[in-house]
């Protein structure tokens, strides 16, 4: 072989091809709306085929969800580093400023790709379903944390918590993630939380 030809292209096994397809899709998805990108697109950028991103994920859909719930995994994986990483006798309103700090944060690192649900861009089903599942975790793991049961009011204060936390974070994406406001926007959070509890349990 010649030094001008070509590097055969290496075999990846399955494992490898399916993880080099996701990671490309989760770059490519981190600078444009899941609705503007062709399944080629991803395709190409990890030197695969159409067919292929198919085979392995069954539609662009499919693809696309298996991207969320890779995402949000990260996000729940490193919320919870966070808040362990906390001294136990750590009040709780502080832990869940943690966990919230880490959203924001990766939120504004990505904000083409957390913030699409935030101001109602399109995507699929199936991604919406991931996001679902993932959203009643959050809450499960908010009513544990906070001590609560099942109080009417306060799964209300926690579900009215989640709808305030993505209003006010498709505002702080509009304006572009600017950092003086985190600190304001976790704040106010906080205190729409506090707000609908009647008070922090511990």
């Amino acid at each position: 072989m010649s030094a001008s030809s070509p590097s055969p292209r290496r075999r990846l096994d399955v494992q490898q091809r399916r993880a080099a397809i996701l990671q490309a899709a989760r770059e490519v998805y981190s600078e444009q709306p899941y609705g503007t990108v062709p399944t080629a697109v991803i395709a190409k950028a990890c030197g695969a085929s159409p067919s292929l991103v198919f085979h392995y994920f069954g539609s662009k859909a499919g693809l696309y969800a298996e991207v969320i719930r890779g995402a949000l995994g990260e996000l729940e994986a490193a919320q919870e580093q966070a808040i362990t990483a906390l001294s136990p006798g750590v009040p709780v309103r502080d832990r869940v400023r943690a966990a919230l700090a880490v959203y924001l944060d990766h939120i504004a690192a990505g904000p083409t790709f957390w913030g699409v649900p935030l101001r109602g861009g399109e995507e699929p089903p199936e991604a919406q379903a991931v996001r679902s599942e993932a959203r009643a975790r959050y809450m499960e793991r908010l009513g544990e944390l906070l001590g609560v049961g099942t109080f009417p009011r306060h799964l209300y204060a926690i579900a009215g918590f989640y709808g305030f936390i993505d209003q006010a974070c498709a505002r702080w994406v509009q304006q572009g993630c600017p950092a003086d406001q985190r600190d304001l926007l976790l704040d106010a959070a906080l205190g729409a939380l506090e707000g609908g509890l009647g008070d922090w349990r511990v």
